[in-house]
This record gives C-alpha cells, structure tokens and sequence, in this order.
C-alpha cells in the first residue's frame, strides 16, 4: 500500500454529469484523481465494477487514496414501475455497491468518503418556511429514495470507529452544463417556446448549482478536522416554479411563454393523466437548510444564477 503523505481523490461515477465536472476541477487545481469506471474508456479510467469486483480488487483500485468521492448510482427514473425486482435493482446498485466501496475504502486506508445522496430521503415536499434540516426524520416515497436512506446508514455502519470520516451530503436537482433529466427537458421545453402552465404556481425549490456543489465536495475534504454525518447543499435562494422558467428563458435570450392555470387543477390533470409526481414537482415546495454544512466548512452557498453556459448539454 503506497506510504507517505496521501493527496490521491478516488472518484466513483466519474463519467457522469458530476463526475466529469468535479474530475476536470480537480485536475485544473493540480489534485491527483483516479477515475473508477464500470468499463475503461480513456487513459487512467480503472475499471472496476463495484457490485461485482472482488473485495481485493475494490481494495487495489483505492490503493493510496486519501478520500472517496462516491456518485456512481442507479438513479431515480421517471415513470417507473414499481416492484420487488425495483426494489432489489436500487439495492443492489446504491446499498450493497456503496457498502462494498466504504469497506475497501477503510481497508485501504482512506480518511474521507463522501456520498452523494438525495433530499427524496427527507420526502417530496416541504411546507411553507419549513426547509428539510438534517436532523429530520426521513420519509423517503420511492425505491431511489428508501436505497439512498439504507446507503447512507450503511455508510456509517461501516464507518463508525474507523479512521474514516463519512460524509453524506443531500441534493436537490443540481443544475449546470450537461445536466440531463428534468432539468433537461424543462430547457427544452422553454426553447421550443411551449406554453407552460405555471404561471400560477407560488412555490419554493431549492435546487444546487454544479459549480456550488463542487465547491461543497472540496470544502468537505479539505475541512481540517473532518465532516461527519448528513447535510444538505443547495443554493443561497430557493425560487418558484415561474421564476425558474423565466430564468432559462433569459439566459437562453428567448420569451418565456407562462400562463396562469391554478395549482389545484393541474394537479387534477396530473391525477388523470398518471402524471402526478411530474406536476407536483412543478407545483410543490422542496426547500433545504444548508447552514450545517456552512458551519461545519469553509463552504457559503453561491447565490441561484442560469446563465447560457449553464444550459450548455456539454460540459
């Protein structure tokens, strides 16, 4: 096992839209990152998949690290149908993965694991002036939800009185260049100049900007005496479904085209047409308290800003 002063940042889901974004950061301010893949795709990739590599392979590919950054997921899909098999696939890939990682990563050595989990832990709404807090009591709705709660605890199973610091850190939607998803089509909507039906709705989001949640992921390794538990990241400002819309469309230079249907009617439509969770994620509140992490870090949160950059599909 390498000796001597360690600075090497292994990162998981490193091909991905955070991945790729923390890596080219870290690589522009000279940190050494080692890239874990499920299949190597360009020079310095390891790949290594972590359901079903060994655990002397999980432990080489950590060999010197001095933190885990861990975002590989199965992420949450829309429309899916749930199901034991549901159920089993999200364990499989976000608790048994995630425990298989952050045992190699004590074994090796390691001294900080960061885990991206999700504010779905806490729920899918939030009332008014009521922020999700990281002491509050989850109550995940879905199979990505409940398999990001059981990694997290996990996580600190394996941790606990070990030399590594666990961190879990619980995000809202993370928009930025190359953002896929939601956020995706909701650009795409607005540059298509659809008609949206959310001039209506007054509400509250928070939502975590990558360039923010980047520098979260730095200011939680380079903490000196170490961040333990869950905190949430997310922008200074929480905004409303409309402001959101009209925020594209500035930045995309475009008319944004609202009109007002109320809240309780779309959610009607959302009932009959089995589109729900799809209206009410325009029409509800989601906000998160991120003073933890700011007490716990030199981390401030950036204020909310979209720009034309950051609805680039390409970092």
């Amino acid at each position: 096992m390498s000796r001597g002063k360690r600075s090497l940042v292994v990162v998981t889901g490193a091909i991905g839209f955070i991945g790729r974004a923390y890596c080219a950061r870290a690589k522009a301010n000279g940190v050494e990152v080692r890239k874990l893949v499920r299949k190597a795709q360009a020079a310095g990739d390891v790949g290594v998949d972590l359901v079903r590599a060994t655990p002397d392979q999980l432990v080489r590919a950590l060999d010197g690290a001095r933190a885990v950054v861990h975002l590989a997921a199965r992420v949450h899909v829309m429309n899916e149908t749930p199901g034991a098999n549901t159920e089993a696939a999200y364990r499989l890939a976000n608790v048994d993965a995630t425990e298989r990682l952050a045992i190699a990563a004590v074994t090796a050595g390691a001294r900080r694991f960061v885990f991206a989990s999700t504010v779905k832990v806490n729920g899918e709404a939030t009332l008014p002036g009521r922020p999700f807090r990281p002491g509050d009591a989850p109550e995940p709705h879905d199979a990505y939800a409940r398999s990001k709660l059981a990694a997290e605890r996990t996580l600190a199973q394996v941790s606990s009185g070990t030399s590594m610091l666990a961190t879990n850190l619980r995000l809202p939607l993370v928009y930025g260049a190359g953002a896929k998803g939601n956020f995706r089509r909701l650009v795409d909507a607005v540059a298509a100049r659809r008609v949206l039906p959310v001039a209506g709705i007054d509400n509250r989001r928070s939502f975590v900007g990558l360039d923010n949640l980047l520098d979260a992921i730095d200011a939680v390794l380079a903490a000196e005496s170490g961040v333990l538990g869950t905190h949430f990241v997310a922008d200074a400002q929480s905004v409303s479904t409309p402001d959101l819309v009209r925020a594209i469309a500035d930045a995309l230079g475009v008319r944004a085209r609202l009109v007002a249907i109320p809240p309780s009617m779309l959610k009607l439509a959302g009932l009959i047409s089995g589109r729900g969770d799809t209206i009410a994620r325009l029409t509800d509140s989601l906000e998160v308290d991120t003073t933890s992490l700011a007490r716990a870090t030199a981390w401030r949160p950036r204020p909310f800003a979209i720009d034309a950059a950051t609805l680039a599909r390409d970092l």
